[in-house]
């Protein structure tokens, strides 16, 4: 197979994968945020809110990856600068939100309905994730491209947004300490807020996020 080939059939795959996130996330975002709504649970809230943000970054990956097919420029370009822009503002509104919800929820000793459906989501979500990130990463070492490689560090995050959640679910389910719900929510804030400065840091052609493009 010459190199030509393989890199044809390596970009195709890896516009697949940005295809996939950002489907995967639409749904995931829609499922929690109305489960979220419904049982009164903050974290699985705002765990929807953020997937809806993230589907925001997932269209500038497609775009670069779909320009990376034309010519090969990994160079952030107008759009994904707008992409990036953006989502971390919409990753710093997620974060007052939270904070300030979780905030009065703490005061209110809020309880939610049930956090069941914040487990099934979560343990779907990391299984799904890993996936992502392992083919990800399989994709940006054989284009040897640094953005993708990037792009599979920033999917770590949804794991670790999917972990909280589920470590609050379970928590609340387990106890029914309804601080729990709110705590949840306040890491979540605190993932995004990082989140959103590392979407503002790649806007300025920093392609660096979460562990800096050194995923294993």
């Amino acid at each position: 197979m010459s190199q030509d080939h393989e890199r044809a059939r390596l970009l195709q795959w890896a516009y697949a994968l940005a295809l996939i996130t950002i489907f995967y996330n639409l749904v995931e975002g829609m499922v929690s945020v109305f489960f979220g709504m419904e049982d009164k649970t903050v974290v699985l809230f705002g765990f929807g809110v953020d997937s809806f943000v993230e589907v925001i970054s997932g269209l500038g990956i497609w775009h670069m990856v779909r320009r990376m097919r034309r010519n090969g420029d990994e160079v952030v370009d107008r759009f994904e600068q707008l992409a990036l822009q953006v989502t971390g503002t919409g990753f710093y509104l997620l974060t007052a939100g939270l904070m300030i919800t979780s905030a009065v929820g703490l005061y209110q000793d809020h309880k939610p309905d049930t956090t069941f459906w914040g487990i099934v989501i979560s343990l779907i979500s990391i299984l799904s994730m890993w996936r992502l990130i392992h083919y990800k990463v399989k994709v940006g070492r054989g284009l040897q491209s640094q953005a993708i490689l990037a792009d599979a560090a920033c999917t770590k995050v949804c794991v670790q947004l999917s972990i909280v959640l589920l470590l609050a679910s379970a928590g609340y389910e387990l106890t029914h300490i309804g601080w729990l719900d709110s705590i949840g929510a306040i890491l979540i804030a605190g993932l995004s807020f990082r989140e959103g400065r590392e979407a503002f840091e790649k806007a300025k052609g920093n392609t660096a996020c979460g562990c800096q493009g050194k995923c294993r």
